[in-house]
């Protein structure tokens, strides 16, 4: 049980292994609250958000009820603006959850071009790393895409090494070095007791 409560952020750019890293740490005894889940939970169950979705994007974003995930997408890659503007409806409602879910800890691949980290305080920010090469081909494998795809959808977010640098830890997930001895050493940094 960790004596004192500190809230911990995990982020890292799409392909670079987070729910690998989350995976480690579940089996440590940790439970993480996983905000993509969450979003999209919301985004099914809640109706104030639901509206608002509606109101930015159009009518044709829900059918039936059910978000349409191509149009969502296809929203979102069009500009920054749309992006930041689906960000800042979706993240307020996802921060809400998050502070009354009990969690302690948090993994959003959008954490910093979210606003998230403004939204929430938190006493640690974990970036997950990989190199360019090893994202790429964890995607096209995870979404069934080319590599041209799983670039763009790199592309539109916020650079590896800026998520790096705004980070107090980094864990380099490369296929190579050794993930268990990195997590031992972050949670001594951070004095966390499983």
């Amino acid at each position: 049980m960790n004596v004192m409560s500190q809230k911990i952020a995990i982020t890292g750019g799409i392909g670079s292994g987070k729910t690998f890293i989350c995976h480690l740490l579940t089996a440590r005894g940790i439970k993480i609250y996983d905000c993509d889940k969450a979003a999209k939970r919301l985004m099914r169950e809640n109706d104030d958000l639901k509206c608002k979705l509606t109101n930015l994007i159009g009518d044709d974003v829900y059918q039936n009820g059910m978000m349409v995930k191509s149009v969502l997408a296809s929203f979102l890659l069009k500009s920054n603006e749309n992006k930041q503007a689906v960000n800042n409806i979706i993240h307020p409602f996802v921060a809400e959850d998050f502070l009354s879910s009990g969690f302690d800890w948090l993994e959003s691949a959008i954490l910093f071009e979210s606003g998230f980290n403004h939204r929430v305080h938190f006493d640690h920010i974990v970036c997950v790393s990989a190199p360019i090469q090893i994202r790429e081909k964890r995607i096209m494998a995870r979404d069934n895409i080319s590599q041209m795809q799983a670039l763009q959808w790199i592309n539109c977010q916020m650079p590896q090494s800026d998520i790096e640098r705004q980070s107090d830890f980094v864990l380099l997930n490369d296929e190579r070095e050794d993930l268990n001895l990195q997590i031992e050493k972050m949670l001594e940094v951070f004095q966390y007791k499983v």
